[in-house]
């Protein structure tokens, strides 16, 4: 981009910003998607009464989602880049929509991989990644903040979405309440996304900041490594680790902690607040530990999540009271806040910005790897045994490698 290139886009009027209003209907795409999928651990329990099925096998459908989710978010993010985020989001909301929808009608357990598995997986895959690449295009000087904000909706949705899905339950079922998930998700995904737009230009507009940070906007993002030469370094694959202990332990708690409580004789309602609670500190975990992160560093940020993370799990093997549970969420929520936060940022300072966008998509193939592992195994481990004391231990030494992983990481030079 040259000077005169940027002398000639059109400098932002006094008023109310189009971006700030692309936020908010990012943020509220972000929050009602992901409270839809946080609510699978609600879910769990009442469709096994019914239909009868073990945990693996019901388990097995929500890691089939998160493997695909992993390796359509790459291609989602190029359509985003290709086609804007208005399309890619439509279609996801649609995808979603009709997955939701379809779960009500199941009655055999390869309905359940088809519409959670492959339908949630797939329009899951744009959840993510192309609002807040979207983000990026529009905010200069304010975009570590605002990529924030539109992130701490996966944590909103996780303190919204299990109450609320408990409640539709216990009033009408489990089978309309997915109906009544899948035509929420469906209007409001697919209404709100036409307000998105790709870059400012579209508008008549300038990425905000960008006359304050103009050498910023001049600058080539030419300094770095290319994902080839990424994938050659040792330290991918460890950062890489990082990301499978992370998705391994957060899922795995995310789907199985509900259903663990209520074994205790703990009321559902209490174990949908749980999870919510998990949700809830989420979000403070994101900001807190995000502004901390940029005074103690990225590095720092992850070890501590995963320290916090493994004292979490630890705790979570013996505990059975309810106040304890209540403990062991916040704190596990505030650690996968921080963890969440520092990987973006992560990627910056192991491997540039030049393949930052395609290296972060390949990265989370890592997260929904360990995710879709974990609450299969877990599943597995509970029908075995009849307990969750062994599959949440082996989540806690999971969590500890993350840590060691953690420490090896080193900054490119």
């Amino acid at each position: 981009m040259t000077n005169l290139e940027i002398r000639q886009f059109p400098k932002n009027e006094a008023g109310l910003f189009y971006g700030y209003l692309l936020i908010g209907v990012a943020l509220l795409i972000m929050s009602v998607i992901w409270a839809a999928y946080y609510t699978f651990g609600v879910f769990f329990k009442p469709m096994l009464e019914e239909l009868g099925w073990t945990r693996a096998m019901t388990a097995g459908a929500f890691s089939i989602a998160l493997v695909i989710n992993g390796l359509l978010a790459i291609a989602m993010g190029g359509f985003t880049d290709k086609f804007g985020p208005r399309m890619v989001m439509t279609i996801c909301g649609l995808l979603l929509g009709l997955g939701y929808f379809l779960i009500s009608q199941i009655s055999a357990v390869w309905h359940l991989y088809l519409s959670y598995g492959v339908l949630v997986g797939a329009g899951m895959g744009g959840s993510f990644i192309p609002l807040i690449s979207t983000v990026a295009r529009w905010f200069v000087k304010k975009r570590n903040l605002m990529t924030g904000i539109v992130a701490s909706g996966t944590g909103i949705g996780a303190l919204i979405g299990p109450p609320v899905a408990n409640r539709l339950i216990s009033t009408y079922g489990w089978r309309v309440s997915y109906t009544v998930l899948g035509c929420v998700v469906f209007l409001i995904v697919i209404l709100f996304a036409q307000f998105l737009k790709r870059e400012p230009a579209q508008v008549g507009k300038v990425a905000h900041g960008v006359n304050q940070e103009k050498q910023k906007a001049l600058d080539p993002m030419t300094d770095g490594l290319s994902l080839k030469e990424a994938v050659y370094a040792s330290q991918f694959w460890v950062f890489f680790g990082t990301g499978f202990c992370y998705g391994f332990c957060l899922f795995a708690v995310m789907v199985h902690i509900a259903p663990h409580v209520t074994e205790f004789g703990i009321s559902a309602t209490d174990a949908a607040n749980i999870l919510a609670t998990i949700g809830g500190l989420g979000i403070l975990g994101k900001v807190l530990l995000g502004r901390i992160g940029d005074i103690i560093g990225s590095r720092q940020t992850l070890i501590f999540g995963f320290i916090l993370m493994s004292v979490a799990l630890f705790w979570l093997v013996p505990a059975k009271m309810v106040w304890m549970l209540f403990s062991i969420a916040g704190i596990f929520g505030f650690a996968y806040g921080g963890c969440t936060v520092s990987q973006s940022p992560l990627v910056a300072e192991l491997f540039g910005l030049r393949s930052h966008g395609l290296i972060f998509g390949v990265f989370g193939i890592s997260v929904t790897s360990g995710g879709a592992l974990g609450p299969l195994l877990t599943g597995y481990i509970f029908d075995f045994t009849g307990s969750y004391h062994m599959a949440f231990l082996i989540c806690a030494f999971i969590s500890f490698t993350g840590i060691i992983l953690s420490a090896v990481l080193k900054q490119r030079r």
